[in-house]
């Protein structure tokens, strides 16, 4: 089914509702829970979801996976959808989101399951679509394109200014001066809130908030130079430590 909120559809006595949704540029579904877990998947265009625990960026022909009762916003971005809505305990991915690859069959199951009738044959071919599906989100691996973020708290309050406004170069003795306290203590706490490191949440979060531009096609060189790199070369170096890829290739592959 296309275009129908799943507020209408949630008590379907089937173990997945699957449905297709398409958004203008710009849509922001406002903070919001399911009773079932949610895979999210955008067949054309990037999501951003927030959590209280972090952001995720969702580039095209990705899914991100949302479980049951977590709350959340989505920032659409020229977006077709296509989502499972999924009975608590038919599949378990995590208690938390994450941004998963989407294998050229999930891809083409995804799209053949939205147009399943919503009361489908469980014993027949659509039930074994369905089942297959399960399958094989049951075993996608996931991407790092999580941004943690602290709880609450000034600590919360940087991460996010830092969001708006990537440096790569931005040292962590400024941030421990704003929180007042040493250098050492603040490397404790930024990794007992985020479960990374200063520098290695710095890393990811400037490669994972480049994404939505450099899928807009703005230059490297651009983005390199707003983001404090030395060059676009330093900017790519990091990216393929991150996503393992550089930059062109790993857009080729969104297309």
């Amino acid at each position: 089914m296309r275009n129908v909120s799943i507020n209408s559809l949630d008590d379907t006595p089937r173990p997945v509702v699957a449905l297709g949704t398409d958004y203008s540029h710009g849509h922001l579904l406002p903070l919001h829970t399911h009773r079932r877990a949610q895979l999210l998947y955008g067949a054309t265009g990037v999501m951003q979801v927030c959590t209280h625990d972090g952001n995720w960026v969702v580039p095209p022909q990705r899914a991100v996976w949302i479980p049951a009762g977590v709350a959340h916003e989505v920032l659409m971005l020229g977006v077709s959808t296509r989502s499972l809505y999924i009975e608590p305990g038919a599949v378990d991915l995590g208690e938390r989101c994450q941004v998963i690859n989407v294998s050229p069959l999930m891809r083409n199951l995804l799209m053949e399951a939205v147009e399943v009738p919503l009361i489908y044959d469980q014993a027949g071919r659509d039930g074994v679509l369905i089942e297959l599906l399960l399958y094989e989100l049951s075993r996608s691996a996931p991407l790092p394109l999580h941004i943690p973020l602290p709880s609450e708290g000034k600590l919360l309050t940087l991460c996010q200014n830092f969001l708006h406004q990537p440096n790569a170069h931005q040292p962590p003795q400024q941030w421990a001066d704003q929180l007042h306290v040493s250098l050492r203590t603040f490397n404790r706490l930024f990794r007992q809130h985020t479960g990374l490191s200063f520098s290695q949440w710095r890393q990811r979060a400037c490669v994972v908030v480049a994404l939505p531009r450099l899928i807009a096609g703005e230059a490297v060189t651009r983005i390199a130079l707003d983001f404090g790199y030395d060059s676009p070369a330093a900017f790519s170096t990091m990216f393929r430590r991150i996503l393992g890829q550089a930059p062109s290739v790993w857009l080729e592959a969104t297309n």
